[in-house]
């Protein structure tokens, strides 16, 4: 969670687990794209990337629900049994920057660098390893809320504990800083990140993020997860939009607040729009209740989303640990086996 977890490939092989998203400006000419993975990773995983995988961030520059250029990151698995301690956990990784048809060249390499170093080539810089997680929220108390709903009971005490699961937890990062001009001619972009394993005749997509945690809560099975795992934007059909109605209707039926409860659900659908993430390059980033413009890593998404459902106030009041990342690259603060920030 925000989807950590969230369905059966993702558990089956953690490294393919497309936990979270962020975006925001890292200057006022630049983008900052994380995309956290693989939540089983510690500093002592070996290879917290799979090999065979593709990680890469879309972005829709029109606004027409395709990607128009992606920023795809590849990575070598790690040797075995060469070198010292340090070099075996090694993964070498390539960014490329794709422009789709009709945008320019098909594909360029843009840098290449290795696993727990920051790296810096003409403007763009990227990260790539085990970092202390930055999303913070009571994971056990959601599904608490979640299990009392479906037996008949709406149970908003669930979060009076206010636990942070993901104190201790650390996770694989990709972190890209991008110059705009290499990103979007104009500044209101839509971006989702997915995970595809390729060498398979055809590419696979096995992992979307879109907005945080709506996999979690809006869609109301494994089944509709995994459908949604192995979408795009621009294929997005109603049942996703069906699932959303549905449940935000139900929850705020529950909770009383909305004199119709469907039009409100309609309304929170409408917000949700393409399921990706709004963002004007070059401002501040907030993901809030006031709207959706990228995502700060310290925005309490749980809270944000948690009220969206139930049309009042909901959350766990638990906000990410400022400790958990920096003002500078790679924003994310890598972990080391000591066990704290």
């Amino acid at each position: 969670m925000s989807h950590h977890f969230d369905t059966p490939t993702g558990r089956e092989d953690p490294r393919l687990n497309l936990s979270d998203v962020y975006l925001f400006a890292g200057s006022a000419e630049s983008t900052v794209m994380v995309m956290t993975v693989n939540p089983a990773a510690t500093p002592d995983t070996v290879a917290p990337f799979r090999d065979e995988a593709i990680y890469a961030f879309h972005v829709d520059t029109d606004l027409d629900g395709h990607q128009d250029v992606s920023f795809a990151v590849g990575f070598t698995d790690a040797p075995a049994g060469v070198g010292d301690e340090a070099t075996a956990h090694v993964q070498v990784f390539e960014v490329r920057r794709v422009a789709h048809a009709g945008v320019g060249s098909p594909a360029a390499g843009v840098m290449s660098g290795t696993t727990g170093q920051c790296g810096d080539d003409d403007g763009v810089r990227a990260f790539a390893g085990v970092v202390y997680d930055a999303f913070a929220g009571d994971a056990a108390a959601l599904n608490t809320f979640k299990n009392a709903f479906s037996q008949g009971q709406y149970r908003p005490d669930s979060f009076d504990n206010h636990v942070n699961n993901f104190h201790d937890r650390t996770v694989a990062a990709i972190v890209l800083e991008v110059p705009n001009s290499l990103i979007s001619a104009t500044p209101h972009v839509q971006v989702w990140a997915t995970v595809s394993l390729h060498g398979h005749a055809p590419d696979q997509q096995v992992a979307r993020w879109g907005l945080p945690l709506f996999t979690h809560i809006f869609l109301r099975d494994d089944e509709l997860r995994e459908q949604f795992n192995r979408s795009t934007p621009d294929d997005d059909d109603a049942a996703f939009v069906s699932s959303t109605i549905d449940t935000v209707t139900r929850y705020a039926t529950a909770s009383g607040t909305a004199a119709d409860p469907g039009a409100y659900a309609r309304q929170v659908a409408e917000r949700f729009g393409s399921l990706s993430l709004p963002y004007e390059l070059g401002s501040a980033a907030s993901f809030d209740f006031v709207g959706f413009n990228g995502r700060a890593l310290s925005d309490n998404v749980m809270d944000v989303m948690l009220t969206l459902l139930v049309n009042a106030p909901l959350g766990t009041g638990i906000r990410p640990d400022p400790a958990r990342f920096t003002s500078e690259f790679p924003y994310l603060r890598p972990a080391s086996g000591d066990g704290g920030a």
